[in-house]
Parts: C-alpha cells; sequence; structure tokens
C-alpha cells in the first residue's frame, strides 16, 4: 500500500510549474502560479490542539523566566565583582 507524503508536492503542480516555467509566461500569470503555490502549501499546515497550545506555552513562559534568572543572577555577581575590585565609587 502506498503512503502518502504531506510535504511532497503534488504531481499536477510540478506538472504545471513545469509547464508554466517552460513557457516563459509574463508577470502576472506568475504571480498567479506563486499564489495558487501558496494558498496549497497554506491548506498542508495543522493547527495545535489547545492541550498542545497550552503546553507550548508553559514550556515558553518556564523557559523565559529561567533565562530572566540566569542573566539577573549573572549580572548581580558581575555587579559584586565589579565594586570588589574597584571599590565603591566617590560621591
Amino acid at each position: 500500500m502506498a503512503q502518502i507524503v504531506a510535504d511532497e508536492p503534488g504531481e499536477d503542480v510540478v506538472a504545471r510549474a513545469k509547464q508554466d516555467s517552460a513557457s516563459k509566461r509574463n508577470v502576472f500569470s506568475r504571480i498567479a502560479l506563486f499564489l495558487r503555490q501558496v494558498i496549497q502549501e497554506l491548506r498542508k499546515v495543522v493547527a495545535p490542539t489547545r492541550k498542545e497550545l497550552l503546553s507550548y506555552t508553559g514550556v515558553v513562559l518556564v523557559f523565559v523566566i529561567i533565562m530572566m534568572l540566569l542573566v539577573s543572577g549573572m549580572d548581580w555577581v558581575f555587579g559584586w565583582v565589579v565594586v570588589v575590585v574597584f571599590g565603591t565609587p566617590a560621591a
């Protein structure tokens, strides 16, 4: 049994694209071909489910919080090192 791969363009699209490129159509025909191909690719896009979306959002938020803590900690350490090396600024 043959398996259909969604990422590969259909044979008719490839044949039509080859025919259009071979015939050297005008600018408007090439734009129309491009838009048809874009629409066909957009039909392949699968939106995430609500559960997946919440999961992805949680992962991003946790990562951002961890990075904020890391950068804040490094800022505090480097600031402390500067004060130790150079002393407190004169007022």
